[in-house]
């Protein structure tokens, strides 16, 4: 198949310079390369956001079903400085 596109000119000289760079042959193997990365991508961004959704699912879920409780950052301060300071005395 043959087609001919238009890219910006900025977009032009980094296919150029990808080329002249010895990596790829000619600018069809840049843009086939570009395509097969833009692929990969969106694969990766739906399967993070499927990810993304289970977990806001689950969590939703756990309040639902009473397993979440409100947070107290003050005791969960101490109770870290606590720790860390018997760290750092075994030291």
């Amino acid at each position: 198949m043959s087609l001919n596109i238009s890219l910006p000119a900025e977009l032009e000289n980094r296919v150029r310079d990808h080329v002249a760079s010895g990596m790829y042959g000619s600018a069809s193997e840049v843009i086939r390369e570009a395509l097969r990365l833009f692929e990969a991508y969106q694969t990766v961004q739906v399967a993070s956001l499927s990810s993304l959704k289970a977990d806001i699912a689950q969590g939703v879920a756990d309040v639902r079903a009473g397993h979440v409780a409100p947070m107290d950052m003050t005791a969960i301060k101490e109770q870290g400085r606590t720790a860390f300071r018997a760290q750092a005395g075994k030291v």
